[in-house]
């Protein structure tokens, strides 16, 4: 990694789970003494009802490094959907931060150094499912950080990519716009 950045940018997708378990995450990580660690504290201080910061941690009393803040892209409006949002997806994304550590995307003599801003998409519909699966949507949401991590840390896509394959890519609900589904 080069330790010359202010910020990196990733974002994932990972689906392919029951309806509503697709994660959806978008990071920025940056070192804490800098812009960055500025922007990270000012979210943590400025909560707003129904988009509660919040900090990634393994259980109650267990933050994981590098510190890692959670921020809705829902509104948060009810018991059963905050209880799955902060639990089974905190630890996920917990645990996914870790496998970044474990894997070398993000260097373990930088976890104190570091801080990671999560923006989290979890479906509304998934309190509504008495039969939601943990375990899967577990798996999806720990499985998308550390893919956003290792993206945004890798510099992926590359811009010669995004050059090269540009034409070729249509957005799925521009598509589905274009073919009547919307």
């Amino acid at each position: 990694m080069n330790d010359n950045f202010v910020m990196k940018v990733g974002e994932s997708l990972v689906a392919g789970g029951p309806a509503g378990t697709a994660a959806e995450p978008e990071i920025v990580i940056g070192h804490l003494d800098g812009p960055f660690g500025t922007a990270f504290a000012n979210l943590i201080g400025d909560q707003s009802k129904g988009h509660s910061k919040v900090l990634a941690i393994m259980n109650t009393d267990i933050m994981v490094k590098p510190a890692t803040l959670m921020v809705s892209k829902v509104t948060v409006k009810d018991n059963r959907y905050t209880n799955i949002l902060m639990g089974t997806v905190q630890a996920a994304i917990a645990n996914g931060v870790l496998d970044s550590v474990r894997s070398g995307d993000i260097p373990k003599d930088k976890a104190n150094e570091l801080g990671i801003i999560v923006s989290v998409w979890l479906n509304p519909s998934v309190a509504k499912d008495e039969n939601l699966n943990h375990r899967i949507l577990f798996d999806i949401h720990r499985k998308a950080t550390a893919q956003a991590i290792n993206k945004a840390m890798n510099n992926k896509p590359d811009i010669d990519w995004l050059l090269e394959n540009q034409e070729s890519i249509v957005h799925k609900y521009f598509q589905m716009g274009l073919d009547g589904k919307i």
